[in-house]
């Protein structure tokens, strides 16, 4: 692998399609030299002029043919994106010619970038550390804008600096620890108290990284909320009205729904997988009764409930037993039918369920839908969870945790008056997992998974 790191590499780094223009990125020593054979300027050289974009024609040498027009920008090692000369051709969009682009790139000196290549060359040159680098593939692959806002903080740095900034605490925890173990004459204890409160502090700090793992699982890949309740209540209509399309089929027939639907709706920046299950009830034959048996498993593994209720017929022993089987979900009633007459006991169920949220609802003719999204973003995503940090990453959770055992440890013994040489060792081991958080100590198993999931050209 690290052999290959020498090389000049090329690929296409915009998406595959169709499009008004389309780049073709090299890196490397001899990028500037392979580019300059596929690509002819008309007046300005490149090399003369870093960081403009000149004018010129994508050509086949080895045919002395024009293919394209387009424009070349050459990057300096010292400002380019790896670190390495870098040179950008912008060409028109076709795949086709971009395509031949990267084949005469090929036949001229370059080989084919892997997946990530040019950000793993990015975080080897040390313009990025590894946080920052799987910042990069978050925000190319963001489906929300919370997401791409929390992502391009941590390509600037942000969650770095603040790892960084724990670091620092702890290497002051340790030279205070160090001191007395080495000056004992000197009286530089540190107070047992102290000690304590720094060590709480520290695991406080991480702690909330680790709090923030759920948000930003959600954020890559979204909150599953089901749409449940007995049949014909209207969960189906609901399901479509939320999505605004009729992805489900709607008939006046008890039972329609006997599998399961699933589409991503975004509410304020968060994502929601929702899933329009079948309705419970009895079961009148086997396909039905495996459709109401999903609807359960379903259930009880989303992230969130929409309850649907019917409030043109009364209240039923199913409306009972599934709002009694959700009480530790977060969930939504919905009294789904606002437009016909009110046949339900509303305040029967409520008394029996105060701490849910619940809204009148008519999904045949949109009443409240609008305020139906605003609580559903407000219910399953509420603003106290919402944090300005956030790791994205098992990874990092795995690392989180493992900093957070280690000064709990500490934290322990000193409880227990263990020697300051014993806490200090156990306060010690953090500083590693820290340099293995931001990539400082490199592993090469690590460096492939990560730089795997990235698309080509980046």
């Amino acid at each position: 692998m690290n052999e290959s790191l020498d090389d000049t590499i090329i690929a296409i780094s915009t998406p595959p399609g169709e499009g008004g223009i389309g780049l073709i990125r090299l890196s490397g020593q001899d990028a500037l030299v392979v580019a300059q054979k596929i690509f002819k300027t008309e007046k300005l050289n490149p090399a003369d002029h870093p960081g403009l974009m000149c004018f010129g024609y994508l050509v086949d040498s080895f045919r002395d043919e024009k293919l394209d027009v387009g424009y070349i920008c050459y990057f300096k090692p010292e400002v380019s994106y790896t670190r390495e000369d870098v040179v950008e051709i912008s060409l028109h969009g076709s795949p086709l010619m971009l395509n031949e682009a990267v084949r005469l790139g090929i036949k001229s000196g370059a080989r084919l970038a892997r997946p990530g290549e040019f950000t793993l060359r990015a975080y080897l040159h040390g313009r990025l550390d590894i946080v920052q680098a799987e910042a990069v593939n978050d925000l190319i692959r963001a489906v929300s804008i919370d997401q791409a806002r929390i992502s391009f903080r941590q390509v600037e740095g942000s969650l770095s600096k603040k790892l960084q900034t724990i670091r620092q605490e702890i290497i002051e925890v340790l030279a205070s620890l160090e001191a007395s173990l080495e000056f004992p004459e000197e009286d530089l204890n540190l107070e047992p108290d102290e000690l304590h409160n720094r060590l709480e502090g520290l695991i406080n700090d991480l702690q909330k990284f680790l709090w923030s793992y759920q948000q930003g699982k959600a954020m890559l890949e979204g909150l599953t909320i089901a749409i449940v309740g007995r049949t014909n209540v209207g969960k189906s209509t609901l399901f479509n009205v939320l999505l605004e399309e009729e992805r489900a089929i709607v008939t006046p027939y008890a039972g329609t729904t006997r599998d399961f639907i699933r589409e991503d709706l975004l509410l304020d920046g968060v994502r929601m997988k929702l899933v329009d299950t079948a309705g419970f009830g009895q079961a009148e034959n086997p396909v039905e009764e495996a459709g109401i048996t999903m609807a359960k498993n379903i259930a009880s593994e989303a992230d969130g409930l929409l309850v649907i209720l019917d409030s043109s017929r009364p209240e039923s022993q199913e409306d009972f037993y599934l709002l009694e089987k959700s009480r530790e979900k977060k969930r939504i009633i919905a009294f789904n039918k606002a437009d016909l007459k009110h046949m339900i006991n509303r305040r029967k169920i409520l008394e029996k369920n105060k701490e849910v949220l619940w809204l009148d609802v008519s999904a045949l003719t949109g009443e409240n839908i609008g305020e139906l999204r605003k609580l559903m973003t407000k219910t399953f995503m509420s603003e106290e969870e919402k944090q300005e940090e956030i790791i994205l990453h098992e990874r990092q959770k795995i690392l989180i945790e493992q900093m957070i055992g280690h000064l709990d440890e500490a934290r322990i013994k000193l409880e227990s008056a263990y020697g300051l040489e014993i806490i200090a060792e156990e306060v010690k081991t953090v500083l590693p997992i820290i340099g293995e958080f931001i990539g400082e100590i490199k592993s090469a198993e690590v460096i492939d998974q990560i730089f795997s999931r990235f698309c080509l050209g980046k």
